[in-house]
């Protein structure tokens, strides 16, 4: 929860910059004020044209916002997702060719402990320096090979649901961004903290840091 808080605090400034980006300023002779605001509702992007952009190209509807500061999170989160999904894939895959080639081979009774030729599958996996004793034998290792293509297969489907997350959140991202072009944030944003006095309800004072966010 801290860690939220703290990406909240960083990127707020952010979001009340790109809200100000959108704000034009003009002339005005029936004000008292020489200037004032106004937001350029011509310029106002359609919420479901941003979605359908983003569903053909990821990225594309924050373009089409004119939000360019998101685009290295999104790309950045998509980056992330695709190596690991990659990775996993690999070494879930090694894992299994090395169970099945093990499993096939003690089938056919072959001596496998005395194998050390590291184009076999299962013995290119093993840990440097370790020898199939130390591994506890054919069928230990066999067992614990079984144990590291499941754990793997269960990061490569995490790791295509945490994809298949950033893609949604994209989309909506791309939706409500479009949907508050015209919601007004005050240029007056600040962070203000003080000291605060308060009293429990065993009549005990107790003293707290107040954080208030101005819009």
């Amino acid at each position: 929860m801290k860690h939220w808080f703290i990406i909240i605090l960083i990127f707020l400034p952010l979001a009340a910059q790109a809200q100000q980006d959108k704000i034009y300023y003009s002339p005005d002779t029936t004000s008292t004020e020489e200037y004032k605001y106004y937001i350029d509702l011509s310029k106002k992007p359609d919420a479901i044209k941003a979605v359908w952009l983003g569903a053909i190209c990821p990225g594309a509807g924050q373009i089409y916002n004119r939000s360019y500061w998101k685009l290295p999170i999104v790309y950045g989160a998509f980056m992330g997702c695709g190596y690991a999904v990659s990775m996993m894939q690999n070494r879930y895959s090694g894992y299994k060719s090395a169970y099945l080639d093990l499993y096939n081979d003690i089938e056919a009774g072959v001596d496998v402990t005395s194998i050390t030729d590291p184009s076999k599958s299962y013995v290119a996996v093993m840990p440097d320096g370790y020898s199939w004793s130390q591994l506890g034998g054919a069928t230990t290792w066999m067992n614990t090979l079984k144990n590291r293509q499941s754990i793997y297969r269960r990061y490569r489907d995490y790791s295509i649901l945490a994809t298949a997350v950033a893609y949604a959140l994209s989309l909506i991202d791309a939706y409500v961004d479009a949907q508050l072009f015209d919601y007004d944030i005050s240029p007056d944003l600040s962070i203000h903290v003080e000291p605060q006095i308060y009293i429990d309800g065993w009549k005990q004072q107790n003293a707290e840091l107040k954080l208030a966010i101005q819009f």
